[in-house]
């Protein structure tokens, strides 16, 4: 599976074309990625066919959020919901950097049949595999984006291939660091499946890069 950040309609059908199966639609790139609008997110959904996994994150701060941001949170789930999205892209972490299951739990309860990523906000925690063993508990919870921690992800390829050994239902996404020259080393010695990609694909190597097609087609054909 291998997915790819948008921030736009244009870009999503250069995605598609490309023969990527999934998009990640976030806004404030060079951020990490923010909640978009809503005119971006109902633009981006028409114009292609691959499932669009919308960000909810109203700010770059850090993912501790304050229970107004949370209702806030909630709104944009259920306005993103309506708008057709296969799904969301949120995480949210308390003052010790672990998982807030209280405020997973209410942003869960709307959520109803959209996917739910769970994103590299898990790379912060203290202890990734008692992260993943948390988010495992929660059916709705199908995915997890990360790179086995802070710091490069071919530093983390032991912890990496130790959490997609483990027996949950979670797609395992790595993501933060991926690049053509990487991928295939990564994906051999960690049996990754699910792989997730911005600045890589783009020409400049930047977050205010275009997509470039023939890198973009050139990296899926290593993966598939």
């Amino acid at each position: 599976m291998i997915e790819i950040i948008t921030t736009n309609m244009m870009e999503a059908k250069i995605i598609e074309k490309c023969g990527a199966d999934r998009i990640e639609l976030i806004s404030a790139f060079s951020e990490g990625g923010l909640t978009p609008s809503y005119a971006v997110i109902e633009s981006t959904i028409k114009s292609t066919k691959l499932p669009v996994n919308v960000m909810i994150r109203p700010h770059s701060n850090s993912f501790v959020y304050a229970g107004f941001e949370i209702e806030n949170m909630k709104k944009d789930i259920d306005i993103v919901k309506s708008l057709g999205a296969n799904g969301v892209v949120f995480g949210v972490l308390n003052e010790n950097h672990e998982i807030d299951e209280d405020k997973l739990k209410t942003l869960l309860e709307v959520c109803d049949t959209l996917d739910v990523t769970f994103h590299k906000a898990i790379d912060r925690t203290p202890n990734i595999k008692k992260a993943i063993k948390t988010l495992a508990k929660y059916p709705q919870v199908t995915t997890v984006l990360t790179a086995g921690g802070m710091g490069n992800i071919e530093e983390n390829l032991e912890i990496l291939k130790e959490i997609i050994k483990m027996p949950t239902h979670l797609e395992i996404l790595l993501g933060g660091g991926l690049t053509l020259a990487n991928v295939e080393n990564i994906k051999a010695k960690t049996n990754a499946k699910s792989f997730h990609f911005g600045t890589c694909v783009r020409t400049p190597n930047s977050h205010n890069g275009n997509i470039d097609e023939e890198k973009l087609k050139q990296l899926i054909k290593l993966l598939k």
